[in-house]
């Protein structure tokens, strides 16, 4: 049964030491390990990162293990994973690890140290960009309308990310404005930070949200994958408890 009280918790693989193009090794995971416990206290959830190194994870037994570990100690309903096909290794390493996880979650010979779960989460994976092998699809999407500006407030504590390196990746460091106030502005358009409704989420989008679904502006979208538990619509609403009442399916 889902608990009552919903609990969040974020968990970085790897601790960000490589990803900067001024500052590297531990005087950077420390920096990246400060973004994070801030973002997460502007939230109001908790956030941990793993001591692996940046741009060098991979889908070993003992990463796994650690993955096993968290999903266990949280007792997780729900575990949101990136798909292991994307423009950084790490990301895709993550995708494969979550996957790896998914089932031997519920295996209690395994990673024996911490108690395994009775039932297993739902593993959904977030939206991307990338086609192939196949497009994302979008069988979930949530608006997000009324927590934007709390979306932003968040990535906004990332600044070594997104004020600093990724754009000085895409040529763009000198279009990041100084002023605190103009640079979060500036945050809320850009693409790396979120995406607009895509058109083909909105069949996903009007299941659930009926006629208020074309006044949506900003959503996040998931894919429900083929690994772990498998939710009916009436588990989806109870897991994802932000559609109207009024949208359910009639019985």
């Amino acid at each position: 049964m889902l608990r009552s009280v919903i609990r969040v918790k974020f968990v970085s693989l790897t601790n960000g030491d490589a990803g900067h193009q001024a500052q590297q090794g531990e005087e950077l995971a420390k920096r990246r390990r400060a973004e994070a416990q801030e973002a997460g206290r502007r939230i109001g959830i908790e956030y941990e990162v793993l001591d692996n190194h940046d741009g060098k994870l991979l889908p070993t037994l003992e990463v796994r293990e650690q993955v096993i570990r968290e999903i266990r100690q949280w007792k997780a309903d729900i575990v949101i994973a990136p798909r292991p096909n994307d423009y950084h290794p790490d990301h895709r390493y993550t995708g494969v690890l979550v996957q790896d996880a998914s089932y031997m979650v519920i295996v209690p010979s395994l990673v024996a140290d911490t108690p395994a779960l009775a039932r297993n989460p739902v593993f959904p994976y977030y939206s991307d960009r990338f086609t192939r092998p196949q497009p994302f699809r979008a069988d979930i999407v949530v608006s997000i309308d009324d927590v934007f500006e709390k979306k932003i407030n968040m990535l906004d504590a990332h600044v070594s990310q997104f004020y600093e390196w990724l754009p000085w990746t895409t040529g763009q460091l000198e279009q990041v404005p100084k002023d605190p106030s103009e640079r979060k502005q500036w945050l809320s358009s850009t693409p790396m930070a979120t995406r607009k409704l895509e058109p083909e989420w909105r069949e996903a989008l009007e299941k659930r949200y009926g006629a208020q679904a074309a006044h949506i502006q900003y959503a996040e979208a998931f894919e429900i994958t083929e690994y772990g538990r498998q939710p009916s619509e009436e588990e989806i609403r109870r897991l994802f408890p932000f559609f109207p009442r009024d949208s359910a399916p009639r019985p």
